[in-house]
């Protein structure tokens, strides 16, 4: 099993990024996906997830509204597409893979990517 998250970079404040993670391994089509994030100095909070199908979405009060989580099944690719980014969005984001319906407690994930760094600065 593998997920593999791209698309970080530095932005700045305002900017947009579009974070993709392509899944390999298990039926990708058949799990929630859901994106969670690390800030530096603090503990890792969920973002958003989607449904095996891709027709619902739940996100974090923090990021609705300015994230969008989207999938395609036929890449095995989730996306999260992140505009008016802020200094607090500044963190490691994460894709994770679980074969139940979404939840928003990492520990109930089964697969996790290895991460890709989102910094946002004036």
């Amino acid at each position: 099993v593998q997920l593999q998250a791209c698309g970080g970079g530095l932005v700045q404040i305002g900017g947009f990024l579009r974070l993709s993670c392509v899944a390999s391994g298990f039926t990708f089509s058949t799990y929630t996906m859901a994106w969670f994030r690390q800030a530096p100095g603090k503990e890792r909070e969920f973002v958003s997830a989607i449904n095996f199908s891709g027709d619902s979405t739940f996100s974090a009060g923090s990021v609705r509204g300015r994230f969008t989580i989207s999938r395609d099944n036929a890449k095995n690719t989730v996306y999260l597409q992140m505009n008016s980014l802020k200094a607090e969005d500044t963190a490691v984001y994460f894709c994770a893979a679980r074969p139940h319906r979404w939840i928003n407690r990492d520990e109930l994930y089964e697969y996790w990517g290895q991460g890709t760094k989102v910094t946002v600065s004036s």
